[in-house]
């Protein structure tokens, strides 16, 4: 039996035999409760192969025709890390508690590209793809996340490169290098959450895409990228540690190149806004997901 997918509600043809009826599937304005969380969920994993798809497709288009093809992945961190060396190490001091400023600032800048990365790519991931979401259904949460997959591959292009300028400063890792698992699940559940709001937003508002430059650069600023955790008055610290990419910044290059345990306190914050706003954010995305195509 063959399903027939339509957005006006049942239509079944007088003319066909009842063996021949075809199941249809309306697609109505859903609405904001937890309890169609699961249902969104099973939805997007029939879709998975989509998303794959389109996420090679994405890492490919990237570099295609480009010259110097996956250095780019590169040349970002690289270039950041040099500024902030000259800066931040020739011109006045920051504390690094004995690690190499350029292993100090790279590593930290890796997390933080990745996010800044994803969160600015997929802004725009909905209104650059007009035609696709106008004509065809599919869940349009895809296109956002296919960008986070995508900066996720740049990421562990630029970790080798960590990697190699570790073995280079004979920097051992440590016992808290397990770490490094929930706090990259929690760097992209985050990159996630801030992916669906923005790009769900820019559907509407469009100077959303355009303030977006700005906002990643303040916000660099206000996470302990070129200057450690330590370095923020201890009674602004409780404010400060609500920006999840504060936990996220700071532990990874704690756990990874420093060698020292996390601060849970900050870890634990940024956990716990990104497991709470990601229900919430993706259920009003797909409340809002029915009327896109009529605005977009």
């Amino acid at each position: 039996m063959q399903t027939r997918y339509t957005a006006c509600g049942p239509a079944v043809v007088a003319s066909d035999p009842p063996s021949r009826v075809r199941r249809t599937l309306v697609i109505r304005p859903p609405g904001f409760s937890l309890s169609r969380l699961g249902g969104y969920l099973r939805r997007l994993i029939q879709y998975s192969d989509l998303l794959l798809t389109m996420s090679r497709h994405r890492i490919i288009v990237r570099y295609k025709q480009s010259v110097l093809g996956l250095a780019w992945a590169l040349i970002q961190p690289l270039s950041l890390m040099a500024i902030y060396t000259i800066i931040f190490s020739v011109v006045t001091r920051v504390p690094t508690s004995g690690t190499p400023y350029p292993i100090f600032v790279y590593s930290a800048l890796l997390p933080w590209t990745f996010f800044s990365s994803a969160v600015s790519n997929s802004t725009t991931s909905l209104v650059s793809h007009t035609q696709l979401i106008t004509k065809v259904y599919f869940p349009r949460e895809i296109l956002p996340i296919t960008y986070n997959i995508s900066a996720g591959f740049d990421f562990l292009i630029a970790a080798f490169l960590l990697a190699g300028m570790m073995i280079y400063q004979k920097i051992r890792l440590s016992i808290y290098v397990w770490w490094l698992v929930p706090i990259l699940l929690v760097s992209l559940l985050f990159a996630i959450v801030c992916s669906l709001f923005l790009s769900m937003l820019q559907v509407w508002f469009r100077d959303v895409g355009l303030a977006i430059p700005l906002a990643m650069q303040l916000w660099m600023f206000a996470s302990p990228v070129v200057y450690p955790l330590d370095a923020v008055p201890f009674h602004l610290r409780k404010f400060y540690v609500l920006n999840p990419m504060v936990g996220v910044v700071e532990n990874f290059r704690r756990v990874l190149v420093q060698g020292r345990a996390p601060d849970l306190g900050a870890l634990w914050a940024a956990a716990v806004v990104s497991f709470l706003l990601l229900p919430c954010i993706y259920l009003l995305f797909k409340e809002r997901e029915s009327s896109m195509a009529d605005v977009v």
